[in-house]
């Protein structure tokens, strides 16, 4: 199945000249790298928060807490404005929001206030996601072909820029100067990418048929319980979220225990899956193009399957890394590929089936962390990675029995 033939052909209405679709491309992919951008700059500051505060690890991780709960809110929240008023218009107004928030935290005088920073960066952060990957999902069908792959490349991007950049300007500029230079460059970049957002308010009206307000919010309260196949889509999304979210938490600990790794390379694990994703994701469209996005997935599962299976239980250190490189190929285009087609589920509003999807991803990015640290207690790293084979097996199968997915 080609790609256009998946995406549909888009409603008319909207403007879809080349200039335009291809000025949109790059507007929402620069909504993807701005708000991996901020992320990446939280990462560093994570420990000069702590110690400004002098807050315990526990402590650290209820705030990391309450940013998680904010973003998942905001997930489906933000759903039901985007449905109501246009992607480009929500993925406007909270990048403006969002560009600010690590300012706020480095404002906040105690505790309370930084959880209310805190609660703000989240809620702005989970709004654009939602807002910006059903934007991506409009320019995917003005254009007929795939980007979504591409976009969260944008995204991972910007976490990999941003982490370094952020550690340098902490050290050189301190905690205010850092949260200051980051309001500066993401305000540059969302403010100039303001202007070339398709709007789809348009296609939106197409697809609602002309609904009242009233009536297009009765349509998204009656279609959440009985589109029971988005939720099985979301499913996916969790299960694809939660190795990943393994390897940031748990890699660099695994290769230190387990393999005797030093401080200085205990962190090639996760940078070498970092690097690999980012790269695969900007591969990921042109496969998706020729494979068609049920083929891709499978075949990445696949591939991750065989990464953790490496990493989980070879016994050297090189094979480790290796397996983690692996990981990073096959897990990079699957949460892609899921939000296009939570995007474009059969009766189910776009921003609404992409709201349910991250939602589950980012449950499982929220509440895996803690869970398998309880069980590497009881049963090591290496069996946890090693076990993550067999679940991306098993999400490869489910992902046979979905239609939004099947090869």
């Amino acid at each position: 199945m080609s790609d256009t033939q998946l995406l549909g052909p888009l409603p008319g209405g909207m403007a879809t000249g080349p200039r335009y679709r291809t000025s949109s491309r790059w507007a929402v992919s620069a909504a993807f790298y701005a708000n991996g951008f901020v992320v990446g700059h939280w990462a560093p500051k994570i420990p000069v928060l702590a110690e400004r505060l002098a807050i315990s690890e526990s402590v650290l991780g209820a705030l990391v807490i309450m940013f998680g709960l904010g973003a998942l809110v905001a997930l489906l929240t933000g759903a039901v404005l985007t449905t109501r008023y246009g992607s480009a218009s929500v993925v406007r107004w909270t990048s403006y929001m969002l560009a600010p928030g690590l300012l706020f935290i480095s404002l906040s005088p105690n505790l309370f206030a930084t959880a209310l920073s805190m609660l703000w960066l989240g809620v702005f952060m989970g709004a654009m996601d939602g807002a910006m990957n059903a934007n991506a999902v409009s320019v995917e069908k003005a254009r007929g072909t795939a980007i979504m792959s591409s976009c969260h490349g944008f995204w991972s991007l910007g976490g990999l820029t941003g982490a370094p950049l952020g550690g340098w300007m902490l050290a050189r500029y301190g905690e205010l100067g850092h949260s200051l230079g980051v309001l500066v460059l993401t305000g540059i970049l969302v403010i100039v990418a303001q202007f070339y957002y398709m709007d789809d308010r348009k296609l939106l009206a197409v697809d609602n048929g002309g609904d009242s307000d009233r009536a297009k919010s009765g349509r998204l309260v009656a279609m959440i319980p009985t589109g029971i196949g988005i939720y099985m889509l979301g499913l996916c999304a969790f299960l694809s979220f939660v190795p990943e979210g393994a390897i940031l938490d748990w890699s660099a600990l695994y290769l230190a225990k387990d393999h005797a790794a030093p401080v200085a390379v205990a962190g090639y694990a996760f940078a070498a899956f970092s690097a690999t994703m980012a790269l695969m994701r900007f591969f990921g469209d042109a496969l998706r193009n020729r494979l068609g996005d049920g083929k891709t997935f499978f075949i990445s599962a696949l591939v991750a399957s065989a990464g953790f299976a490496v990493a989980g239980l070879a016994p050297g250190l090189p094979m480790v890394i290796a397996g983690f490189l692996v990981c990073g190929l096959g897990l990079a285009n699957m949460v892609p590929i899921i939000f296009s087609a939570g995007g474009r589920f059969p009766g189910v509003e776009p921003a609404i089936g992409i709201g349910v999807v991250t939602a589950f991803g980012y449950s499982g990015a929220l509440t895996a962390p803690a869970v398998l640290g309880f069980i590497a207690e009881h049963t090591g790293l290496g069996t946890i990675f090693a076990g993550f084979s067999a679940v991306l097996v098993l999400t490869a199968l489910l992902s046979l029995s979905l239609r939004a997915l099947r090869p």
